[in-house]
């Protein structure tokens, strides 16, 4: 089973973004759960999103989880949230950041040795360059195919349009192109 751990700020889509990653996991085939935990979070609130997926049917739905991928979309809770907490020795970081990876690493003790496992972009600034505003959880998607190597691109991009058909064309072509930029950027 694969665990995916979001940290966000609400508003910032990472319900959204699980919940798309989850349609787009479930066209093959696998099983797929997305959820948040969150009160009556005003935005701006930090809040963590789940997705889990399996070839075998999920019979797990506690929060609690030793994720392979732990997305953080908002820079500061990189520095503030506890996001190594119940890690693998194997668990990949995708971290939103302006900062270099060497700059991030010095300033999140937590994360020495890890080297190999943390990747960085900026999705804030793509999806501000591309959409229009700030809403990183498109960009977030497109490091996350990169980095899992769980689908191919035009895949994603296929099935992620068919998830956002209900947007106008505009929205769909600004996070397909947050999406694709992403997935060339991060390192």
């Amino acid at each position: 089973m694969t665990e995916i751990r979001w940290h966000s700020r609400a508003g910032q889509g990472a319900v959204s973004g699980a919940k798309g990653l989850g349609d787009v996991v479930a066209t093959t085939g696998k099983e797929v759960q997305a959820f948040a935990l969150y009160g009556s979070a005003k935005r701006g609130a930090a809040l963590r999103a789940y997705n889990r997926i399996s070839d075998e049917q999920i019979f797990n739905h506690a929060k609690f989880m030793n994720p392979d991928y732990v997305l953080v979309i908002d820079p500061a809770l990189a520095l503030t949230d506890s996001i190594t907490e119940n890690e693998k020795e194997t668990t990949k970081y995708i971290i939103t950041t302006h900062m270099s990876k060497e700059e991030l690493l010095a300033a999140i003790p937590a994360l020495k040795g890890k080297e190999d496992r943390v990747y960085t972009l900026d999705c804030v600034q793509i999806s501000l360059d591309i959409i229009g505003r700030s809403v990183p959880n498109s960009p977030m998607l497109g490091a996350f195919v990169k980095v899992s190597g769980m689908f191919e691109l035009d895949y994603f991009l296929e099935n992620m349009r068919r998830v956002l058909a209900k947007f106008p064309q505009k929205i769909i072509d600004g996070n397909m192109g947050a999406i694709t930029q992403a997935y060339n950027a991060v390192k």
